[in-house]
């Protein structure tokens, strides 16, 4: 439940806020969103991690699951409840956005211009860019706050800054280097673009897959990486259900009782 209201009211203020940066009369009201990205999310991490673990996003379940953080179970109740609270979110919103700004902005939502639309991005371009931004959130962000003697040394809020800046600075230059007319820049969670796309619909659907397979491919990538990292200097968060270590115990790489002594 947590995750499913925090996602909706992630939804609604980030939304709302980023479509109030565009209707600015500032020169350049793209780089405004990063900094109001920085701010909710801080501000919204700070009070959901000691509730939830302040997920929010299904890329980060997906990470903790990979790493048995987090069970599959819960994994998969956390990523509905995400996609639903997404999409009550962007209703709220629907609801009470000026049908105007709802049809100039599609909603928020993640899109990368209609298929007819010569200047939009291309699709394998929208992919890489995808997947290379939420890359860097799970390298910057993910893996202190997976750190534990960094997150005792630096603090809880510090941790939250630097995967709220981490998220940021991936909007920022998602935005920054593309400016191709139809592209919202990186999505960076597949809830949001579920939720929008639900309500919206149409130019939205439009390569409705890239904001999926992006982050998840850059999860399993961070994931494969992450497990040959120098040891030295990193205390990892122990997960009891690490999929690797699950992997091996029934393949009988290592003993299955070693593994099965950590399920409940």
């Amino acid at each position: 439940m947590v995750e499913l209201i925090a996602t909706g009211a992630l939804m609604f203020t980030l939304t709302s806020c980023t479509v109030a940066c565009l209707e600015s009369h500032e020169s350049n009201p793209k780089l405004l969103i990063p900094f109001a990205v920085f701010i909710i999310v801080f501000v919204f991490l700070i009070v959901i991690v000691p509730l939830s673990g302040g997920h929010m996003n299904p890329i980060f379940t997906f990470v903790a699951a990979l790493k048995g953080i987090v069970t599959l179970s819960r994994a998969v109740l956390y990523v509905v409840a995400q996609c639903i609270g997404s999409t009550i979110g962007f209703f709220v919103l629907k609801s009470v956005m000026e049908p105007e700004l709802a049809q100039t902005y599609s909603l928020g939502g993640c899109a990368i211009g209609d298929k007819g639309q010569g200047s939009s991005i291309k699709p394998h371009d929208a992919l890489l860019l995808e997947f290379s931004c939420t890359l860097l959130v799970l390298f910057v962000g993910i893996t202190l706050a997976f750190d534990k003697k960094r997150c005792k040394e630096l603090g809880f809020p510090m941790v939250c800054l630097v995967v709220a800046a981490s998220l940021a600075l991936a909007v920022f230059l998602s935005l920054t280097v593309t400016g191709r007319p139809g592209y919202a820049g990186a999505g960076l969670n597949p809830a949001r673009c579920l939720g929008s796309a639900l309500l919206h619909g149409g130019p939205l659907w439009n390569g409705h897959w890239i904001f999926w397979a992006g982050p998840f491919l850059a999860c399993i990538i961070y994931y494969s990486v992450s497990i040959s990292l120098p040891r030295k200097g990193l205390d990892w968060v122990d997960g009891e259900y690490d999929i690797l270590n699950l992997a091996m115990g029934f393949c009988g790489t290592i003993p299955n009782n070693a593994v099965l002594n950590d399920l409940p």
